[in-house]
């Protein structure tokens, strides 16, 4: 262990070797995750040392944490207002939303859909982890933002990085926005979040004044922001086997009738999965539905 971390009082940067260090910015990326979180992204072998560097980074004042209901006394855990100053810098924390949960009053509000979208990334993790794929702790950005003029914004839950090893030696990148859906608001309008993924795909802001937009910068706007439009991954939650896959029927059914969303998916994978199952089987199992065509479950990269 570093000696400066075992001075409870210390609050100088981070040793970016040390667990506890590493602990900080993964919390900072996610606003909140629980203990089994952490160590199943982190150091999914040996649950004693988060433990320990958790209680550690509390009582420097770094972190705190709430205990969840009816949970057996599980642990969620957030930045006080010094943890999040230390890491609010770091590279790998560049482009995240600047506004940490910091007081138990806001970790409370927000722990049931932030902690959902946490188990998503871990399931993606722990899968990567087992076949030799890239996708790591800060491959995952929660809460991404885009303009879709008129004062709209997408926000997505998330967006993922994700790297294929193939089976030639090769790699393939992939992207992909996520929607964590935990069965909170109406089927109709979880479904609708598809409109403005079209809107996103079509979206071309308007020059300003007479100026053409610089070499490269033509078209819609996501090709600002990506190569290739990101696949979009529906994860869902919060209810029975019947009601998420009438949720599912209702993503389907919007990808066929709403002239938008059907152009969308004729050029963007979509696709959605239940969270339990992920978890289980490993996100690149034939868990996801495609929103449009044949119903066959298949890998998300497969989509």
């Amino acid at each position: 262990m570093n000696p400066a971390l075992e001075d409870e009082d210390a609050s100088g940067p981070l040793d970016r070797t040390s667990l506890a260090d590493r602990i900080l910015p993964f919390i900072a990326q996610h606003r909140m995750a629980t203990t089994a979180q952490v160590q199943q992204v982190l150091l999914p072998t040996n649950r004693p040392h988060v433990s320990r560097n958790l209680n550690q980074l509390e009582r420097r004042q770094l972190v705190e944490h709430i205990v969840l209901p009816r949970s057996n006394r599980t642990r969620a855990w957030y930045l006080t207002a010094e943890g999040a100053r230390l890491t609010q810098s770091l590279p790998e924390l560049q482009g995240r939303p600047p506004y940490p949960v910091t007081s138990a009053t806001a970790a409370s509000l927000r722990t049931a859909h932030t902690l959902a979208a946490v188990r998503a990334h871990a399931a993606f993790v722990c899968d990567a982890r087992r076949r030799g794929d890239e996708h790591g702790p800060f491959d995952w950005t929660p809460e991404v933002a885009h303009n879709l003029g008129d004062g709209d914004r997408l926000i997505a839950d998330a967006l993922m990085h994700y790297t294929l090893a193939r089976a030639d030696g090769g790699r393939t990148k992939l992207r992909a926005l996520i929607e964590v859906d935990r069965s909170t608001m109406s089927s109709e309008r979880m479904a609708s979040k598809l409109i403005e993924y079209a809107r996103f795909h079509l979206y071309q802001p308007a020059p300003a004044g007479r100026r053409k937009p610089a070499p490269g910068l033509e078209g819609p706007m996501w090709k600002r922001w990506y190569p290739v439009f990101p696949r979009v991954l529906f994860v869902l939650t919060g209810a029975g086997r019947r009601t998420l896959a009438n949720r599912t029927a209702d993503l389907r059914s919007m990808a066929e009738v709403h002239p938008g969303v059907a152009e969308l998916a004729r050029h963007v994978p979509l696709g959605a999965a239940v969270l339990e199952d992920l978890e289980e089987h490993g996100p690149t199992a034939a868990l996801w539905t495609p929103l449009t065509g044949e119903a066959e479950p298949r890998p998300w990269n497969d989509l």
